[in-house]
C-alpha cells in the first residue's frame, strides 16, 4: 500500500509538471503559428530592421521599438544593478538582525506591488519631476528606466543575497585570517565566488524589465521613433502589443504576434543564459 501511494504521488507530480511544460509548448506554438506568416511575407530582415510601423499602409518595421526596448532596459540595468548588488552585500554582511527583519519584508513587498501602481506613481511624481528639472514632457526613457530599475531590485537583491549567504564560511574566515579587511574579503573573495549567482539574478531582473508592459505604457509616451536622448519618448515591443492588440485584425494582428515572437526569443535567451550560469556554478 505504501509503495502504491508513493508511485501514485510520483505520477501525480509528473502529470502536473507535464501540464506546465505543455502550457509552454502550446503558447509557443500559438505565437509562432500566428506570427510566422507575416515574417515570411515581409522578410525577417525587413521586419526587424524596418524603420516604419504603419500596419494600415503595409509597413511593419519594428526596429524603433527594439531600440526603445533596449534603451529602457539598459537604463534600468545601469540604475538598478549597482543598487541591487550593494543592497545585497549590506543585507548579507553588514545589516543587524533587527534591520534584516525590516528590510527583507520591504523588499518582498516591492516585488508584490502591481505594476500599474508603479506606473501611476511614476506618472504622478517621476514624469513631472523630469519635465520640471530636465525639460521635455517627462514621459521618456529616463522615466521608464527609473521605475523599471526599482521594479527589478527585489529579484537582484534576493538572488544575490542568497548567493552570498550560500558561500562556505571558510572563504571569509580564510581571507580574514590572511590579514584582509572585511571589505577586501567581500571584494576579492566573496563577490567573485558568488559571481555566477549574482549574474543569474541580474539576467532574471533584466528579463522582467524587458517583459514589463503596464509601466512603460504609462510613462514612456509611446512614440514610434528612434530616440536621440534619454529625455525622448519611445515605444517598446511589449507596449506595441498591449496598445494595438485590442483592435488589430488581419495582417496587423499577425504583425503583433510576430512582434511577440521577437520578444519571446529575447526572453528565452535571457532565461537560458541564467540557467546556464546557475548550472555552471553548481558544477
Amino acid at each position: 500500500m505504501k509503495k502504491f501511494k508513493e508511485k501514485l504521488s510520483g505520477r501525480v507530480f509528473f502529470v502536473l509538471a507535464l501540464s506546465t511544460i505543455s502550457a509552454l509548448v502550446l503558447i509557443t506554438v500559438f505565437i509562432f503559428v500566428n506570427g510566422m506568416p507575416l515574417i515570411a511575407e515581409v522578410g525577417l530582415f525587413n521586419f526587424i530592421f524596418g524603420m516604419s510601423w504603419a500596419p494600415e499602409q503595409g509597413q511593419f518595421g519594428i526596429f524603433p521599438m527594439i531600440v526603445g526596448t533596449v534603451s529602457v532596459t539598459l537604463g534600468a540595468a545601469l540604475l538598478g544593478i549597482p543598487v541591487g548588488i550593494c543592497c545585497s552585500i549590506f543585507m548579507a554582511e553588514f545589516a543587524p538582525a533587527m534591520m534584516k527583519n525590516i528590510f527583507r519584508p520591504a523588499i518582498q513587498l516591492l516585488a508584490g506591488i502591481p505594476s500599474v501602481v508603479y506606473g501611476f506613481w511614476g506618472l504622478i511624481f517621476i514624469v513631472p519631476a523630469i519635465s520640471t528639472h530636465l525639460g521635455g514632457v517627462g514621459m521618456s526613457i529616463l522615466a521608464g528606466s527609473i521605475i523599471l530599475a526599482i521594479m527589478i531590485l527585489p529579484t537582484i537583491i534576493s538572488i544575490s543575497e542568497v548567493s552570498l549567504l550560500a558561500l562556505p564560511r571558510t572563504y571569509k574566515e580564510g581571507a580574514l585570517a590572511l590579514g584582509m579587511t572585511h571589505w577586501q574579503t567581500i571584494r576579492h573573495v566573496q563577490l567573485p565566488a558568488a559571481k555566477s549567482g549574482i549574474v543569474a539574478g541580474v539576467i532574471l531582473g533584466i528579463g522582467r524589465a524587458v517583459g514589463e508592459t503596464m509601466v512603460v505604457i504609462m510613462v514612456l509616451g509611446n512614440s514610434v521613433a528612434l530616440p536621440e536622448s534619454i529625455l525622448d519618448s519611445v515605444r517598446t515591443l511589449t507596449t506595441n502589443i498591449g496598445l494595438e492588440m485590442g483592435y488589430a485584425a488581419g495582417r496587423h494582428r499577425q504583425a503583433l504576434f510576430a512582434t511577440g515572437i521577437v520578444l519571446f526569443v529575447i526572453i528565452m535567451i535571457l532565461n537560458i543564459s541564467a540557467q546556464y550560469i546557475t548550472r555552471k556554478k553548481v558544477k
